[in-house]
C-alpha cells in the first residue's frame, strides 16, 4: 500500500501531529511544498484553519495533485475551530478525491489559548487513529 503525509505548518502544531502519523505508518512526513511523487492509496493531509478557511499552500497542494489519490484522510489542529474538513473537502471534490469520513482533530497551542497542545496524548491518539485507518 502507497501511503503518504503531508502537511502546512506555521507554528508546528500540524507539524508534530504529522510527524506522529507518519512514523506511525512508517512513511515520512512532508510539507504540501512537495508534490506527491507517484500514486497514493491513502494520503493523510494535515493542515489548521488561518481565518476561517485553509492557507493558500494546502490549496495550491490539492489543485496540484496529478497523480491518482485512492482517499485523503484529513487532519488538523486548531485553537479554535474544531477540523479543516469542510474546507477541504470542498477543495478534494473539485479534484474528485474521495475523503475519508475519519478523521483527527486536536487542539493546537495559539497566543495564551491551549499552551502545551499538541502534548504527547495528542501525538498519541494521532498515531493510534493512522493506525486504525490502515487495519
Amino acid at each position: 500500500m502507497n501511503l503518504a503525509v503531508r502537511y502546512y505548518s506555521r507554528g508546528g502544531n500540524t507539524r508534530k501531529i504529522a510527524e506522529a502519523i507518519a512514523e506511525a505508518v512508517g512513511v515520512e512526513a512532508k510539507t504540501v511544498s512537495e508534490p506527491l511523487s507517484g500514486d497514493v492509496d491513502v494520503l493523510f493531509l494535515g493542515s489548521a484553519p488561518y481565518a476561517f478557511d485553509v492557507d493558500e499552500e494546502v490549496k495550491k497542494f490539492i489543485r496540484g495533485i496529478d497523480v491518482s489519490v485512492g482517499k485523503v484522510v484529513n487532519f488538523s489542529t486548531s485553537a479554535a475551530v474544531k477540523s479543516t474538513r469542510k474546507y477541504v473537502e470542498k477543495l478534494l471534490a473539485e479534484k474528485k478525491i474521495p475523503l475519508a469520513k475519519e478523521e483527527f482533530s486536536c487542539r493546537g497551542a495559539f497566543a495564551m489559548l491551549h499552551r502545551g497542545r499538541p502534548n504527547e496524548s495528542d501525538q498519541r491518539a494521532a498515531a493510534d487513529f493512522a493506525r486504525k485507518i490502515l487495519s
